[in-house]
């Protein structure tokens, strides 16, 4: 099933995409998709639901960031080898875990913000994964149970920020819109192998990302252990999980986003993206 929230900004109510590829709304049965909500067997008893008996939305709402009640949004870098070569970073012995600001979660197709003083915004289409059930000291064998689904990340990066300004990598992803997230929750029944996604992204209708979660070093289910020794992973928590070659930093020469641009993305059957460039 794929699940969705819409409306303004702020404002958004849950929802599901029929099988007519139109929205229903959600609302009379959840009041978001956060929390216990977002515990697989919660999101098997909507799923169960007659889409066709939920009330239709009509026109065509914003789409919000798929998922609500973000406690962390934990990313992983250099974590595909190809990328870590055009970066000429090693593969790392462990994965590498930074953090994004909540604040920076935004729709899937809000306008992506350039900070002040940025000249080297970077993109990077990353598989999202969201917990739905807590997580702590959790097996390999364990960790696709606490799993509610997956989505299309845009892990928007300012390379100076992050790797010019000293200090941790968190200054380079936090800033405002630096999170884009959907358009949906794609729950792990439709995801039989989370290893083998492709993924791409352009930038002005020019390709700039084409590759697949195959290439991942370390693995959704890995991943999920490996984290839970550190912290527990709540229900809404999202791991992004790394990105393919194709980066901006990784170009001869580097290149950057600039306002007026167009970014468009998306991982297949996990939906697409797009995003309109603008100073901030």
């Amino acid at each position: 099933m794929k699940f969705l929230r819409y409306g303004p900004a702020g404002q958004e109510k849950p929802g599901l995409l029929d099988k007519n590829g139109q929205i229903r709304d959600l609302s009379g049965h959840v009041s978001d998709l956060s929390g216990a909500a977002l515990d697989p067997a919660n999101l098997k008893k909507l799923a169960a639901l007659d889409a066709a008996s939920l009330p239709l939305v009509g026109g065509s709402p914003r789409l919000g960031a798929c998922v609500a009640g973000t406690g962390k949004f934990i990313c992983i870098g250099l974590n595909y080898s190809d990328h870590a070569a055009e970066t000429g970073a090693k593969v790392p012995p462990e994965p590498i875990i930074f953090m994004k600001a909540t604040s920076a979660i935004v729709g899937p197709d809000d306008n992506l913000e350039i900070p002040r003083g940025s000249l080297k915004t970077d993109w990077e289409v990353e598989l999202g994964v969201v917990i739905g059930k807590t997580a702590k000291y959790v097996s390999e064998a364990e960790a696709m149970d606490h799993v509610a689904g997956y989505c299309v990340i845009n892990d928007v990066s300012e390379r100076a920020f992050q790797a010019e300004r000293h200090g941790q990598w968190t200054k380079g992803k936090s800033a405002d819109t630096f999170g884009p997230t959907g358009p949906w929750l794609v729950t792990a029944d439709e995801v039989p192998d989370p290893q083998n996604l492709k993924m791409w992204l352009k930038v002005n209708d020019v390709s700039r990302q084409d590759g697949s979660t195959a290439t991942m070093v370390y693995g959704v289910r890995f991943l999920i252990s490996y984290l839970s020794q550190f912290m527990s992973l709540q229900p809404g928590d999202i791991i992004s999980t790394g990105t393919p070659p194709g980066v901006g930093l990784g170009m001869k020469p580097p290149t950057f986003l600039k306002a007026g641009d167009v970014v468009t993305l998306g991982i297949e059957g996990l939906g697409s993206q797009r995003q309109q460039v603008v100073q901030g």
